[in-house]
């Protein structure tokens, strides 16, 4: 990790201290005072909540120091004040100059689905041959993104940055903060449309990652998706797309559905071939796979040791692994979150694995702006043409889903609403059945968690 001097860190920062040896050295950093290590630098970060206010229990966890903009109190005569106009400003400086002081090559990725397991196959694949950062979790925003830059070490050669946005100038500035090596674009799909309008709009802002990608860059990009495509026409460096169709660099072909052991397909890139079988059964996972692998190849990963890495990809925890439990059943946890999208993936994916009865648990889709009854009228359209028997609709515009599948034709009998994630969790558990293929999707903020959680714990098996 960066490990510099209280001067030193002062002078990357434009500011200057007002407590502190200036030789004492930090190498931990962060903004939440719960998370605190023992000898971390604390960024008292001005947001919902004052930073500024949490400096003593940052104190009290073992922090050595706080960097502030405004006068606060020291916790002790040994404690490192120093004080800068704008503390987010001083954070993304220290990481931008951390970053430019060492030769490591950076793999942007943003995209609306699927950006941090495409940044995690990404990293698996690359760490075959590199020595690789990748950002922790969703680690994505602005403040994500710097701190993860700081755990760089000496050693590390490619840093793998999950870059996400909720509007218009946010992808850009974090590419000054880091600039990308190779700019991944998995998909634009109407995601945040609260805040970026349209699906135009939510192209316009994924382009700006290749407004911010080095000259000398690859951008990668999605072959079957029109606006990558579209936003993708004026980049003026190297390229590689990715897809299922024949046009594309890093291609799929003849992709095969194998029941419960996932899928199967032949992995075409610049002209070598072999066949892999994935534990996946989500189409979109294909993409996110093929776009980890277009870039491996622009980093001039060898074909050999990218098959070699496949076979120990999985899905993420809480993004459409299986889970089995007792009497057969078998849980799909997509807990994670949700969109018009994903959720048809999801749908339509699953529809085709054998169970007694196929039981989806729908929460909320939020941030979809004024077309969100629309979305979620759909949603409950393609749940009964997919095939699904019995729907558990959770929240307000989950209620929408249930309106949607009743107007399609599923027999009431088989819909329950339920207002909250809470209320439906005994509910789901007492209607699942021996042989059940449940699945459990909604956006974050309808805590859809608690209903997988409830279900794991109730057939657990023994």
């Amino acid at each position: 990790m960066v490990e510099l001097r209280l001067d030193e860190l002062a002078a990357r920062m434009n500011g200057r201290i007002l407590q502190g040896d200036p030789a004492r050295v930090f190498g931990r950093f962060g903004i939440d005072s719960r998370l605190t290590m023992p000898g971390e630098l604390f960024f008292a970060i001005r947001a919902r909540r004052d930073g500024h206010d949490f400096i003593p229990e940052a104190a009290t966890r073992g922090a050595g120091g706080a960097v502030t903009s405004r006068e606060v109190p020291p916790p002790g005569e040994d404690f490192a004040l120093i004080r800068v106009d704008d503390t987010v400003a001083a954070l993304e400086r220290l990481a931008r100059t951390s970053l430019a002081g060492q030769s490591v090559k950076v793999v942007g990725i943003t995209g609306s689905v699927g950006k941090t397991t495409t940044k995690e196959f990404t990293a698996s694949l690359l760490s075959r041959r590199f020595a690789v950062l990748k950002s922790e979790g969703n680690f994505n925003n602005n403040l994500g993104l710097a701190l993860s830059i700081l755990r760089l070490e000496p050693a590390h050669e490619v840093a793998v940055l999950e870059m996400g946005t909720s509007g218009f100038g946010e992808i850009l500035a974090l590419t000054r903060v880091a600039p990308p090596d190779v700019a991944v674009i998995t998909n634009v799909n109407p995601v945040h449309l609260e805040f970026l309008h349209d699906v135009e709009g939510v192209a316009r802002a994924k382009k700006e990652i290749l407004e911010g990608t080095r000259e000398t860059g690859f951008a990668v990009l999605n072959a079957d998706d029109p606006m990558v495509l579209k936003i993708g026409r004026d980049w003026p460096g190297r390229r590689l797309t990715f897809g299922l169709g024949p046009d594309a660099d890093v291609q799929a072909a003849s992709v095969r559905r194998l029941g419960q052991d996932g899928m199967a397909f032949e992995l075409r890139c610049r002209g070598e071939k072999a066949e892999v079988r994935p534990a996946f059964f989500y189409e979109e996972y294909v993409y996110n796979l093929l776009a980890a692998v277009g870039a491996c190849a622009a980093l001039g990963v060898p074909f050999e040791v990218i098959i070699a890495g496949i076979y120990g990809l999985r899905p993420l925890a809480r993004r459409g692994g299986i889970v089995r439990l007792a009497l057969g059943i078998r849980l799909v946890d997509d807990s994670y979150n949700s969109n018009p999208r994903a959720l048809e993936a999801a749908l339509r994916g699953l529809a085709a694995l054998p169970a007694g009865r196929r039981v989806a648990i729908l929460g909320d889709m939020l941030e979809l702006g004024e077309r969100e009854k629309e979305y979620h009228l759909a949603a409950g359209r393609q749940l009964v043409e997919s095939g699904w028997d019995v729907l558990v609709a959770v929240g307000t515009l989950g209620a929408l889903i249930a309106e949607g599948a009743r107007a399609a034709g599923m027999d009431a009998r088989r819909i329950s609403v339920f207002q909250s994630a809470g209320a439906a969790a005994p509910e789901a558990a007492a209607l699942v059945r021996e042989g059940d293929l449940v699945l459990v999707k909604g956006s974050r903020g309808i805590h859809m968690e608690q209903i997988a959680d409830r279900l794991t714990a109730d057939f657990k098996e023994t």
